[in-house]
């Protein structure tokens, strides 16, 4: 484990934390106006090797050159020329720091929203050493600079869950989820003034899979399977892609699943939700697609319709003979994030390819039919 001191004073910055891989929903922005949790589970954090925030520089003003030595093989809108190596935390995991919000607000909609720069200083030196992001439609999280903090060992992290472990912990993410907009007066349990809506880790991981899935079709159909898979992808896939013969198979892989069919080329594998190393099995297929491993075992082993805790109290010796209702389902077909389609499409080196590039310059065609 680890605790991030200031790079200035020495000061303690945070509680002792365990590293874990970078949710592919950190940098979602999610619907208008809605509120979204803390980004990290308490006593965690992770790094995002890219540069992130300002200063930022348009396309136009970076050699494709440059770009691509930074993993970046298409056009995007902007780039970051701040340091890589942001160290992502709960905000409630932070000590010995102060926000400073009166001149760092811009861009903002209802909260922070880390347009500006850092906004947490060191309370002890007053060292910008952090950026707090708690705007709507983002997920809640502090963002530690890596050029102002210094990590410190202070015990030995235990070993990293085996796959049989993870499946017996069964931490799986959920499809839909209550979702308040902000500034929402509901009283916590009155799930009924809440809007049940696709899971934002959902979309953003099926953006995040449906890129590696379009590069490994190589411009060919792809089927995946019915259910929870199907509904995710296949809408997708079937519209960015031809149709006609010789289409491509992919099935989901990973523990405590049979072993795919010899006709599938593409296998959805989970990411070890510690180390972010992706599931291989003993005869890999030519392609393997990364789920989040929460997405991906409630995908390989889906639960019943969640159900909504009845509000209210009984009285005192009364017996309950009800059951709790099902939960409401979204009312619209599942969109994958197109925001991280298009981000994780521009980092994968088979976007040079001519018609995968062309797919990606028209992603916003395809945003307007309501497809993403």
């Amino acid at each position: 484990m680890f605790v991030f001191l200031c790079a200035g004073c020495g000061a303690g910055l945070t509680i002792p934390l365990s590293q874990v891989m970078l949710p592919v929903h950190a940098h979602q922005q999610y619907g208008n106006g809605v509120q979204l949790p803390v980004l990290m589970e308490s006593g965690t954090f992770a790094v995002d090797p890219e540069p992130w925030g300002p200063p930022w520089r348009r396309w136009e003003e970076i050699h494709p050159d440059e770009a691509a030595a930074r993993g970046v093989y298409a056009p995007v809108y902007a780039l970051s020329d701040g340091s890589p190596g942001a160290i992502v935390i709960a905000p409630g995991d932070a000590i010995g720091t102060m926000l400073i919000p009166e001149n760092r607000g811009g861009g903002y909609c209802c909260g922070l929203d880390g347009a500006d720069g850092p906004d947490v200083t060191c309370m002890e030196c007053a060292l910008p050493v952090a950026t707090r992001i708690d705007d709507c439609s983002l997920w809640q999280a502090m963002w530690l600079e890596p050029n102002a903090v210094r990590r410190l060992s202070v015990d030995a992290d235990a070993a990293p869950l085996s796959w049989p472990e993870l499946m017996a912990e069964g931490k799986g993410t959920p499809p839909f989820e209550p979702i308040a907009a902000w500034g929402s007066r509901t009283a916590v349990g009155h799930w009924s003034n809440y809007s049940w809506l696709w899971s934002p880790q959902w979309e953003a991981a099926a953006g995040h899979a449906l890129a590696h899935l379009l590069a490994a079709s190589e411009r060919h159909p792809v089927i995946v399977p019915a259910g929870s898979v199907g509904q995710v992808f296949q809408r997708a896939l079937d519209a960015l892609l031809p149709t006609g013969p010789q289409a491509r198979r992919a099935d989901l892989a990973g523990p405590g699943l049979p072993a795919p069919g010899p006709d599938v080329s593409i296998l959805l594998v989970p990411s070890h939700p510690q180390t972010g190393r992706t599931w291989t099995s003993a005869d890999p297929a030519p392609h393997l697609v990364p789920l989040p491993f929460g997405v991906w075992l409630w995908m390989a082993f889906p639960r019943p319709d969640l159900s909504v805790p009845a509000p209210g109290a009984l009285p005192v010796g009364a017996l309950r003979d009800d059951f709790d209702p099902p939960a409401p389902h979204p009312g619209h077909l599942f969109r994958a994030d197109s925001n991280v389609l298009r981000h994780t499409l521009a980092r994968l080196p088979a976007v040079r390819d001519p018609w995968l590039r062309e797919l990606l310059e028209n992603l916003s065609d395809h945003v307007r039919t309501g497809l993403f």
